[in-house]
């Protein structure tokens, strides 16, 4: 597990991080999100030991990281950073190599994650020459090359289709399943959403919301509520008489409101449950759960 405790970091008169504190679980994907700015690469980059904080601490199971920690680390920032003119399989053998590993296992390795990342048939082209979303697979494929502990990945989906996205995912997931910490930036919401068991939510150098992604679900929820109805003449019209309800979205059977209280929804559910099953019946009734981007919005704004 991947601790990173009380960090706050300036540049000049410039507060970038302030206090910032959250956990990379052991085996446990954790998305990092937030707007342009708010902190995630200087966060990441503390991580790694690019830059250093003026205040807190990282730590790796308990213990202050050290070099020799970081060393087996994977990390891809989001400026593509290999040798442009370097054959892919001979750069990430390279890679491989200067974290220690012997040749021929790099090598393997190398190939190994080519062929999972759908670029055997280039691996023996220059970086220059593939295209920018084949590019960026290199990039995670040098991540990955010496079998890290744990993964920090700023923005790896960025130029991906969404082909290439899904077999990013798969590679991901796997070595999340193998007990790694696996931290990743992004902006695109819904592909965190999908991913993550976790969820971290920056902004203004400030963490504003943390949580598995069911917890925060859960946090945000609110009072909103949907039923449906089921039967030839079923008709949720008579929800909107009801005390304590307000009815936001209404279609035949279907109906979605905000409820006052936990009282007034358990009252829409009894009438429901009371009525002439000849006439309708209800097909589900649950609470509203918000997505990730309309959790975002609240917590930023």
């Amino acid at each position: 597990m991947i601790d990173i405790a009380g960090i706050s970091r300036s540049f000049g008169s410039r507060t970038v991080l302030n206090d910032v504190s959250f956990s990379v679980e052991s085996g446990r994907m954790t998305g990092f999100v937030g707007g342009n700015g708010a902190g995630k690469t200087t966060t990441m980059r503390i991580i790694l030991g690019v830059l250093s904080a003026d205040k807190g601490e990282v730590r790796l199971n308990g213990s202050p990281v050290t070099q020799a920690d970081r060393a087996r680390f994977g990390y891809m920032p989001e400026e593509r950073g290999l040798y442009p003119k370097m054959k892919v399989l001979e750069q990430l053998t390279y890679l491989g190599r200067l974290h220690g590993m012997a040749a021929g296992s790099a090598k393997a390795s190398a190939t190994a994650l080519l062929e999972r990342l759908g670029l055997e048939e280039r691996m023996n082209d220059t970086l220059e020459s593939l295209s920018l979303g084949n590019q960026q697979r290199a990039q995670i494929a040098a991540a990955l090359v010496h079998e890290p502990s744990a993964l920090v990945l700023d923005e790896p989906f960025s130029g991906l289709d969404p082909m290439a996205v899904e077999v990013v995912l798969a590679v991901l997931r796997d070595y999340a399943s193998k007990g790694a910490p696996v931290l990743f930036s992004s902006h695109q919401l819904d592909i965190v959403e999908r991913l993550c068991d976790d969820v971290v939510v920056i902004g203004n150098g400030r963490i504003l919301a943390k949580g598995s992604r069911e917890a925060l679900r859960a946090e945000h929820s609110g009072r909103s509520f949907e039923l449906e109805l089921a039967g030839t003449a079923a008709d949720a019209g008579w929800v909107r008489d009801q005390p304590g309800v307000s009815v936001t979205h209404l279609d035949g059977g279907f109906a979605r409101f905000d409820a006052d209280t936990d009282e007034a929804a358990r009252a829409v559910l009894v009438r429901a449950t009371s009525a002439d099953p000849s006439v309708a019946t209800v097909r589900s009734f649950a609470p509203v759960t918000p997505s990730l981007a309309q959790i975002f919005k609240e917590v930023v704004r």
